[in-house]
């Protein structure tokens, strides 16, 4: 009696919905060839859903890739047909290396030509070898050809309105079946809910970088890991190809929400590679019926963001109270830091002119403890009593950015004009072109309508309001919204006990100080 060979079932789906070619209908097909050949697979599996074959080695596969790297546990890998296993040259000539040194079998269930044995326990015989090229190089013109149908499809449907072409959505979106076949995009309610907070951190003044560490911290997926969660996938992965690291999480950064808010598929267009993606007539092509802003919200947004264009160093501290607020005599703001003076942790706004390489004749430093206390008892007794007013700004609209951002799209295409070299690429570039003048034209024909401030009384008290909550962000926000501007001198006495508050200048924007006293006067009457 011999003893049945170790068998290792391989499963592998690049898409997780492909019915015809289910995990369950592997692993059927694989013990049907494993009880003919007198393998025996026991428990041993190796599958991999999700994992396309023409982007992975097999030695880069998560569960194929930790059992090749344990050889001696079995003596034969069964497959169903050949390109579960691979679809490269490349591979086969790898994993064919690699049975050759660890004398394994390989067996193909089914296939053209019914099941295939490769067997390369015999190091002497070149049948296996020469096998399994010549299916290999039928494998890649297959995935090939493949390859080519798929970027066809998604090209063609690039350009249809509301239709999507499949794969990770612009992040706020979701894809939805059409009645008449396909997908389309609506908005995804949790990830909208995530843009709309990172607007009003926009709105309260915090950058980017520091709306990147807060998202983290908060444990709030990123657009990636939102995905996956989203389809039942496990988070994080490689990153940077080949020679990346592997992460259980991606988070959020300066670049990653940069281009979320800078990209126009929030207004619903469709972006290939950065650019909008136009009609004949040069109109944007919509990817959704019901975008996630207007343009004029867009607009708004785009006014935020920062001028320069590297990220800026995420800050430790990003509750400060008074950041935005306060100001050193030379006009530069001033930041909150922490440092450790005679063995003890203490914080202080320091004048920050220098880190901007900027010269500041007497840099103040404050130390943060007697400095808010001190602006919170000032405002409050300036506006305690004031009823609360909030502020909405009722967006208008521009047709400026969306002409300015074609007209550079038609800048950059009139570049390209004379290297045409047949008949055909020259009318598909006059094509272009004709749309892209036509765009801007309809634009130039459009009003623009001007911002609305709409300021609305409460019957909350600031002071009221300000006790109602100890977050230091809502708090600074009302400081900024009432225009509360304090300059900080440097101090003349180092050993102070407690505040020189004559160091201290407060101020409140003279627009909020004039209906101030409208209001207080109203009052008295």
């Amino acid at each position: 009696m011999h003893k049945p060979l170790r068998g290792l079932r391989v499963i592998r789906l690049s898409v997780l919905t492909d019915e015809t070619t289910s995990p369950e209908r592997q692993h059927a097909a694989i013990d049907s060839a494993g009880d003919a050949l007198g393998i025996d697979c026991a428990d041993r599996n190796a599958v991999d859903l999700g994992v396309s074959a023409s982007r992975t080695t097999p030695f880069e596969r998560p569960e194929l890739g930790a059992w090749l790297a344990k050889p001696d546990e079995y003596d034969a890998l069964l497959c169903w047909r050949f390109d579960r296993l691979v679809r490269s040259m490349d591979d086969i000539h790898a994993l064919s290396t690699w049975a050759r040194d660890h004398r394994k079998m390989i067996v193909f269930a089914e296939g053209p030509g019914g099941r295939l044995v490769l067997d390369f326990r015999n190091p002497l015989d070149p049948m296996s070898q020469l096998m399994v090229t010549v299916f290999a190089f039928a494998a890649q013109m297959e995935a090939q050809a493949i390859r080519e149908r798929i970027q066809g499809a998604q090209a063609a449907m690039r350009t249809m309105q509301l239709r999507w072409r499949g794969s990770r959505p612009p992040y706020g979106y979701e894809p939805v079946p059409l009645e008449t076949g396909g997908w389309t995009l609506m908005p995804d309610a949790s990830a909208v809910g995530v843009l709309e907070r990172v607007i009003r951190d926009l709105k309260k003044g915090m950058t980017l970088a520091s709306i990147a560490v807060d998202l983290n911290q908060a444990g709030i997926p990123s657009p990636r890991d939102h995905w996956a969660i989203k389809n039942g996938r496990t988070t994080g992965g490689k990153t940077g190809g080949k020679t990346g690291v592997t992460r259980e999480r991606f988070g959020w950064s300066f670049d990653v929400l940069k281009r979320l808010v800078k990209s126009e598929t929030l207004i619903g267009w469709k972006v290939s590679n950065g650019v909008p993606v136009r009609n004949s007539e040069g109109a944007p092509v919509m990817c959704t019926t019901d975008p996630i802003m207007s343009r004029a919200e867009f607009d708004a947004v785009q006014v935020l963001l920062p001028k320069q264009d590297g990220p800026r160093s995420p800050r430790r501290d990003t509750k400060a109270l008074l950041l935005g607020v306060i100001h050193c005599t030379c006009g530069a703001r001033m930041y909150r830091s922490e440092q450790t003076r005679n063995g003890r942790l203490s914080s202080l706004y320091k004048c920050a002119a220098g880190a901007r390489g900027q010269h500041c004749e007497a840099p103040s430093h404050v130390r943060a403890d007697w400095i808010e206390e001190h602006i919170e008892e000032r405002f409050l007794m300036a506006v305690g009593g004031l009823r609360l007013t909030v502020t909405q700004v009722i967006p208008g609209y521009d047709p400026q950015p969306e002409i300015d951002a074609t007209a550079a799209e038609y800048e950059k295409h009139m570049g390209s004009e004379g290297t045409q070299t047949n008949p055909v690429t020259k009318a598909l570039w006059e094509k272009r072109r004709d749309a892209l003048d036509t765009r801007i034209t309809e634009l130039l024909s459009r009003e623009r309508v001007e911002p609305r401030t709409v300021v609305t009384h409460t019957g909350r008290l600031y002071a009221e309001e300000w006790r109602a909550t100890e977050d230091a962000a809502d708090r600074r926000a009302m400081l900024l919204e009432a225009g509360t501007h304090v300059v900080v001198a440097k101090a003349t006495n180092f050993r102070d006990r407690k505040l020189d508050t004559s160091r201290v200048t407060f101020e409140l924007a003279e627009p909020f100080f004039a209906d101030a006293a409208l209001e207080i006067s109203a009052a008295d009457m």
